[in-house]
């Protein structure tokens, strides 16, 4: 195929169109829930006080805004895919932005700027101050202050919606793959994403992963959670025909297209319970740390590799091992001094190798490893 035809196929997948709207307008449109913004976006966001008020301050003396893109359903409602930040901020200062649970968030109030010293303290509106509130006049400055609006019609392929959506936010205010797997899959289907959710919670899942504060605040659990639930069952010629070198983008992939799994929910759950219940029962925190056999001990911290072989392998066997008890603190010792397992690694647990070869060599290992 050539460039051409590669290009005519990919811009089939699109349909678009474009409107000059008021902020006045946006406002009408959420207050009469004609457009979604997804309150749940809110936690992969993260514009400052600072952020927040510049945003408003641009408003104000009339500089250019970016254009914001979103997606038309089949119910004629637009999802927000690109400028959540800018419509939450308006929403917030006017004092109508809702959370998660539908509660009207505190109003915005202003910090001041190099610009405008004056805007400190000050409110869309304050009926008990009206010093501290913005003047009519200044309020319709904003309302009347004008923002371009892609459309994308609800006749596009739904994976490139999706995909724009990934292009758009990736290297943005979400700092990890993982807030934007966790958007598109609230996007797509949030019943889908309040399950991983829930099930992400297992006690025994978060206390054998053992991640850092960071880790967790970037929802790393969540997407270990998906290596699970993506991994676990595959076969090894599917492995071996993954085609992007970073999993990272594979993972992705397969929460666009989260349906096309085809997972049994009630086999899923109880894989996860009965692996993650032994490992914490046997080895805790110890479950996926490097083991020093010299010294007798597990060492650093959380390894993606030993998640890999260890919660993998287990989990393709967790029918057995549900009614079979073994020794998982030998067998997972034993895996340090694998050399097929250290080869994987490129050599070293830090080696020089790509996530996809590393998958595929692992994978295998695991499951061996834990055949009873």
């Amino acid at each position: 195929m050539g460039l051409q035809e590669e290009l005519e196929n990919k811009r089939k997948e699109i349909r678009t169109d474009s409107y000059s709207m008021s902020v006045g307008e946006l406002i009408s449109l959420y207050e009469n829930d004609e457009i979604q913004i997804h309150p749940e976006f809110q936690r992969f966001f993260r514009w400052t006080k600072t952020q927040k008020t510049r945003f408003i301050e641009s408003l104000l003396i009339g500089l250019p805004i970016p254009q914001i893109f979103v997606s038309q359903r089949e119910d004629g409602v637009w999802d927000v895919i690109d400028g959540l930040q800018r419509l939450s901020t308006i929403y917030q200062f006017a004092g109508i932005l809702r959370d998660e649970d539908g509660q009207i968030e505190s109003a915005l109030t202003l910090e001041p700027t190099k610009s405008l010293p004056s805007l400190k303290g000050k409110k869309w509106e304050d009926p008990e101050n009206i010093d501290s509130a913005l003047t009519q006049a200044q309020r319709l400055i904003i309302k009347r202050s004008k923002i371009d609006v892609a459309i994308i019609k609800q006749e596009s392929d739904p994976v490139a919606k999706y995909e724009l959506f990934q292009r758009l936010n990736t290297g943005g205010s979400i700092a990890t793959d993982q807030e934007i797997r966790n958007c598109l899959l609230i996007m797509s289907n949030r019943e889908r994403y309040k399950w991983l959710k829930d099930l992400s919670q297992n006690e025994a899942f978060q206390s054998s992963i053992f991640l850092s504060d960071k880790a967790r605040e970037e929802q790393y659990d969540l997407e270990l959670l998906l290596r699970f639930l993506i991994f676990r069952n595959m076969d090894e010629a599917s492995l071996g025909k993954i085609p992007e070198p970073d999993i990272s983008e594979f993972i992705t992939r397969c929460v666009i297209e989260f349906e096309k799994l085809e997972l049994d929910y009630g086999a899923e759950q109880e894989a996860l319970e009965v692996t993650f219940g032994i490992l914490a029962e046997q080895l805790e925190t110890n479950s996926f740390r490097k083991y020093n056999s010299k010294d007798d001990k597990f060492m650093g911290g959380f390894l993606v590799s030993a998640f890999e072989a260890v919660a993998l392998g287990m989990g393709y066997h967790y029918k057995t091992l549900r009614h079979t008890p073994i020794d998982v603190s030998e067998r997972v010792k034993r895996l340090w001094s694998e050399p097929k397992f250290t080869s994987a690694l490129g050599g070293s647990p830090g080696g020089s190798i790509s996530t996809r070869k590393r998958v595929q060599r692992i994978l295998p290992i695991g499951r061996e490893l834990f055949r009873v």
